[in-house]
């Protein structure tokens, strides 16, 4: 977990699935037992750009344990200066 954020994580993306309500995608992370889910749609993924595909590293926020399993409220791309200090490392 990043320190300088409560419940922020970093997960890597396995797969994009096309839903009835948008697309989302399914990440792992080393730091969350299980898969998270987050959806592709704003405003949980408020990137400029294309989706994320399998193999993308991204930061998932506001982790919340459903009937489904894990999902995330706010999703992004890794950048770099996640990763200034050590703070996160990649799943």
């Amino acid at each position: 977990m990043c320190s300088a954020k409560p419940n922020t994580y970093s997960a890597k993306v396995i797969k994009v699935v096309p839903g009835k309500h948008g697309d989302y995608a399914v990440a792992v992370s080393e730091e969350v037992e299980g898969p998270i889910t987050f959806s592709l749609e704003e405003p949980t993924w408020n990137e400029e750009g294309p989706s994320p595909t399998p193999g993308t590293f991204v930061i998932l926020e506001d982790i919340r344990k459903k009937s489904g399993g894990w999902r995330a409220e706010k999703a992004r791309l890794l950048r770099p200066e996640d990763q200034e200090g050590g703070d996160i490392s990649e799943s």
